[in-house]
């Protein structure tokens, strides 16, 4: 059975990590570094997932982990043994990749006898594997068809079968739904999800989807610009982002600029642009007179006086946006000089509409606000 995230941290905090990437950097030309000196530990069973944009390094780190690419500098370690100059197909690593890479001539059962094959399983153990791995996605009528004769999401639960056949004990996902439709994708995550849970396997997915990787995580690995900008459970790296690039690209985000007037332990206070000043949770500013951005995420925001919370810091807004969306209300306002706050809540039974033009205190928690870097 897959670890929860506590016996995860454990493991890795005793520094035996099934897969360990230590002082690893990578460069293309001699002189550009991708991949910047990157230190990663990653538990036996755990689910991690690389996160970030195109070019932020994360693809590249999945590739040197497989043995597509090599490391510039640094070593990486597969159950404590060296694997820097160990060819792919000796890692014993089964791989998912975005376009399914199924052979088209051969029909699924095929495709999933090929990796036992090379490993000379014999054809009896090799049958039993191949119909297990076939129930495990719930593909197990499907042995005698072609690839083609199968829709997306099939294919992808073959692909997956197929990494999964030989039992590995680490597995790797590079954009594996990134071809499928948004109902479909949202159906296959908790489809690996549950079946990393059943089986216990390690997985390393890399997605530049946020909501994707929330999802099915143990951990997080935010990557951008080559390195790796906080590592965390999902919750933490969404409610509590360590600086302004992890709270911009992990879910919708409030931001007001301002500057730093006090500090003092867990709260300071922040002069917005309009001269107003606010209270907030200091995360990586360091003293007065510095600047800052401050993130407060959509739903954290109360528009209804009698909701406040006690102590809740009040500021004006003007409705600028009403959008309905099916399951929640939608609405950008004018604060402080932006024009692109958003808050958003339930549609639920007497739920206040608002309207375009209408002025309102809206107001948060000093706790819910936190003062990050300006960069």
């Amino acid at each position: 059975m897959a670890q929860d995230a506590a016996q995860i941290e454990a493991q890795i905090d005793r520094g035996d990590g099934f897969v360990v990437f230590d002082h690893v950097q990578k460069s293309y030309d001699g002189e550009t570094l991708v991949v910047k000196d990157l230190n990663l530990s990653i538990g036996k069973g755990e689910f991690l997932t690389m996160l970030g944009p195109s070019g932020s390094g994360k693809t590249t780190c999945l590739m040197m982990l497989a043995g597509f690419e090599t490391a510039t500098h640094g070593d990486i370690r597969l159950g404590g043994r060296p694997i820097n100059h160990i060819p792919p197909h000796k890692r014993g690593i089964g791989m998912v990749f975005q376009n399914y890479a199924l052979f088209p001539h051969m029909t699924v059962g095929e495709n999933l006898a090929f990796p036992l094959e090379v490993r000379g399983i014999g054809k009896s153990e090799r049958e039993a594997k191949i119909l297990r791995a076939l129930d495990m996605v719930q593909m197990g009528a499907f042995a005698n068809r072609r690839p083609a004769q199968l829709s997306g999401g099939q294919q992808q639960r073959i692909a997956l079968a197929r990494a999964l056949v030989f039992e590995p004990e680490l597995v790797l996902m590079d954009e594996p739904l990134g071809a499928l439709d948004k109902q479909l994708r949202e159906h296959m995550q908790f489809e690996i999800k549950h079946l990393h849970e059943r089986l216990g396997v390690t997985v390393v997915y890399v997605t530049h989807d946020q909501g994707e990787a929330l999802t099915m995580s143990d951990r997080i690995a935010v990557f951008n610009d080559g390195r790796i900008q906080q590592l965390a459970p999902p919750e933490t790296l969404y409610e509590r982002p360590e600086n302004s690039f992890v709270a911009q690209f992990i879910g919708e985000n409030n931001r007001l600029e301002g500057v730093v007037e006090t500090l003092d332990g867990a709260r300071c206070t922040v002069r917005l642009a309009n001269g107003e000043v606010i209270d907030a949770a200091p995360v990586n500013v360091s003293r007065p007179g510095e600047r800052t951005v401050i993130s407060i995420r959509p739903e954290r925001v109360e528009f209804q006086p009698a909701r406040l919370p006690p102590g809740a810091h009040t500021i004006q807004a003007e409705v600028l946006e009403f959008v309905y969306m099916g399951d929640m209300f939608r609405t950008r306002l004018r604060v402080a000089g932006n024009d692109n706050f958003v808050i958003k809540c339930r549609n639920s039974v007497g739920q206040a509409k608002l309207s375009p033009g209408q002025t309102l205190n809206i107001g948060w928690l000093a706790e819910d606000c936190r003062a990050l870097d300006a960069a």
